[in-house]
């Protein structure tokens, strides 16, 4: 069996080289994948000019589907945001948006694109709002086809108000790096499950 592939989608509103602690969780989350021999690649979303829109391809100067074509060659897709306003980023936003494209891209069975992918969560700030983001980012993963493995998700959440951000720590946290372990660890034993068996044709 092929070793499974994942591609964790940064959705920090800063673009590189600038320092993200959305990508910085989503690097840890990749090596955590590696420890069960899952390839992983990063892509910072906010560096590719992404148009508004609900299709493939919104014409001249998008660059979404060069996101979509690494997006369609994983088997686990990781998001990563920061927390803003008590909300998940407008990058993951928009990208969830252009994703709901998919559920219109079926294979010759009649799936869509993304049925029988992982998805995964990861979120960071020092305010409020994990939960809530991880619980609209499942919701919105699962309506477009993803399959959410248990404890997918791991998050961080500073001192409110403090100004101190994930990359400012010294180390991981112990209860991040066990959340984060046990999400890699359930993600790639379901990604070598659906990749036996797939689900079956909707058609």
């Amino acid at each position: 069996m092929t070793a499974p592939t994942a591609l964790a989608l940064v959705c920090t509103l800063k673009k590189s080289p600038a320092q993200s602690s959305s990508e910085l969780i989503a690097r840890q989350a990749l090596a955590q994948l590696a420890e069960h021999e899952v390839k992983g690649e990063l892509l910072r979303v906010v560096d590719y000019d992404i148009h508004p829109g609900v299709t493939d391809d919104e014409g001249a100067g998008d660059q979404w589907p060069r996101v979509r074509e690494q997006i369609l060659a994983a088997d686990i897709v990781l998001v990563s945001t920061p927390t803003w306003l008590g909300h998940m980023s407008s990058v993951a936003q928009r990208m969830l948006e252009r994703l709901d494209a998919e559920l219109s891209n079926t294979d010759d069975q009649g799936r869509p694109a993304m049925v029988g992918k992982i998805g995964l969560a990861a979120v960071v700030g020092n305010e409020d709002g994990a939960h809530k983001i991880v619980a609209d980012m499942f919701q919105a993963l699962n309506d477009i086809g993803f399959t959410i493995p248990a404890q997918g998700c791991t998050y961080w959440n500073g001192q409110a108000m403090s100004g101190t951000d994930y990359a400012d720590l010294d180390e991981v946290p112990e209860a991040v790096a066990r959340v984060t372990a046990a999400m890699a660890r359930n993600a790639a034993h379901l990604a070598g499950l659906l990749a036996d068996q797939r689900y079956p044709a909707y058609q």
